[in-house]
Formats: structure tokens, sequence, C-alpha cells
């Protein structure tokens, strides 16, 4: 098992033109998000630019060296505060620096059958980690995967994933009951 420094290394070391990352989850408890979701449960009016900047450039380097992420998330609606926040915090600003973000709503669209429910990573369509997290929505550890036949199967859900996904600023617009600022889309 990757720690959480151990996975951005690793990632770092195979990433040249494509990362994939499939997101299942209504809620995490990642350090990342810093004091964010408070703030945002508390009315605040924007999330720690000075903090989430870093990422921001790191995203804005990326595209501008070819490499390109992609994120599908998988959600059913009415969406969590916690995907309230993640989205309007979160995808609106990254979607801006370059990632490309897709919602797959269980809710509104069916599941491909090449679905599994499942947080991963895919690094340029050769490497596979399975993320894992506590009931409560730690990171416990990312786990590598070497096996040729569950790296086929996740390929194909990664692309069913995106295929079936809408993207997420057409998904943001189309639910402004979900918005809590008036600017979020």
């Amino acid at each position: 098992m990757l720690d959480e420094d151990q996975l951005g290394a690793y990632i770092d070391d195979r990433f040249t033109r494509r990362l994939f990352r499939l997101e299942t989850h209504d809620f995490l408890d990642v350090g990342s998000d810093g004091d964010d979701f408070q703030r945002y449960l508390a009315g605040q009016p924007g999330p720690d630019m000075a903090r989430k900047s870093a990422w921001l450039d790191v995203l804005r380097s990326e595209v501008a060296e070819g490499k390109y992420t992609y994120r599908v998330h998988v959600v059913r609606s009415p969406l969590t505060d916690y995907l309230r926040f993640d989205f309007e915090w979160g995808y609106v600003h990254n979607e801006e620096a370059g990632e490309r973000i897709g919602i797959l709503d269980l809710a509104e669209r069916d599941a491909p059958r090449e679905l599994i429910d499942h947080d991963f990573w895919l690094i340029d369509d050769e490497h596979l980690v399975l993320m894992h997290y506590d009931d409560r929505g730690r990171f416990t550890g990312a786990e590598p995967v070497d096996d040729v036949n569950e790296l086929a199967r996740y390929q194909a859900c990664a692309q069913a994933a995106w295929s079936a996904a809408q993207p997420f600023g057409d998904y943001w617009r189309g639910h402004p009951d979900a918005w809590r600022d008036s600017h979020a889309a």
C-alpha cells in the first residue's frame, strides 16, 4: 500500500499524457481540503485560494506540457453537502485550470455495465492504482495493481464511465438547486 506522498510520487513517475480518476464516494475526509468544507458549511464566501492555487498551478502546468487529467465522479442526486462543496469550490476551479471532469449521476442515467464501484487512478492507460478509504471517508492507502486482466477491466470501466458521463459544466449549470452561491456556474 502507498501512503499519500508515495502515491503522488508513483503518479508523477508514470504520468506522461493521460491521468484518469474514477470517484464513487459522496464524502471524503481528505487533508487537501484543509478547512474549506467547514468554511463552506459555515457560509464563507469561497475556498482558501492561497492553498488551492498551488494545485491549480499544477493542473495548468501539466496542460502546458500536454498532460491531461480526466475525472468521472459517480453520484446519485440529490447531492450531499460534501458533493455540493466539492463541485462548487473544487471542480469549478479545477475545470478552469484544465482538468476534464465528467459527472455520472445514476439518478439520471443508467450505469454502464462496465462500471466498477471502486475509486481508482489509471495512469497513461498502463498503470492501475486502487484507492482505499475507511467507512468515514479517510484515505487508508493506494494499491498499485499489476494484473493485466484487472488493468483491462479498469480500462473498459474508465472508457465507459467517460462516455456515459455528462461534462461537469453542463451538469452543474443544469442543477442550480444544488448551488450554494449564485455565481457557482
